[in-house]
């Protein structure tokens, strides 16, 4: 006597990998293209200082957003304008001019993310 539900989603399967969370099909299938959301992580947006590689200049990065590219392009510029310096989206990751931390930390948890600071 057992009848199974049809309206549930799919929890596991071994059968193909990852699926993808909006159309819910193999992610090497998807048919959503560049509106396809980013895979989420822990759901937390991390936010370091960063002077590595840059001639001992200080930079704030901000990674693990889980939004799609157009979005992360916005919450940039928004964060840039805020902040009052230059800044870029590089691999994923937005990247501000400056030790900006506390004033990028405000912006995102405004915008509804939650936000971790990371790093010493």
């Amino acid at each position: 006597m057992n009848k199974k539900n049809t309206t549930s989603n799919l929890v596991f399967s071994t059968d193909g990998g990852r699926l993808c969370p909006q159309c819910q099909r193999k992610l090497t299938h998807c048919v959503c293209g560049k509106a396809a959301p980013k895979l989420e992580g822990d759901g937390f947006a991390r936010i370091r200082r960063e002077t590595k590689g840059r001639g001992g200049k200080a930079v704030t990065v901000i990674e693990g957003l889980p939004v799609s590219a157009d979005v992360l392009k916005d919450t940039a510029k928004r964060l840039k304008q805020r902040c009052g310096v230059g800044g870029a989206v590089k691999d994923g990751n937005i990247e501000i001019q400056g030790d900006q931390r506390t004033v990028c930390k405000e912006v995102l948890e405004k915008l509804g993310h939650t936000v971790k600071l990371s790093g010493g």
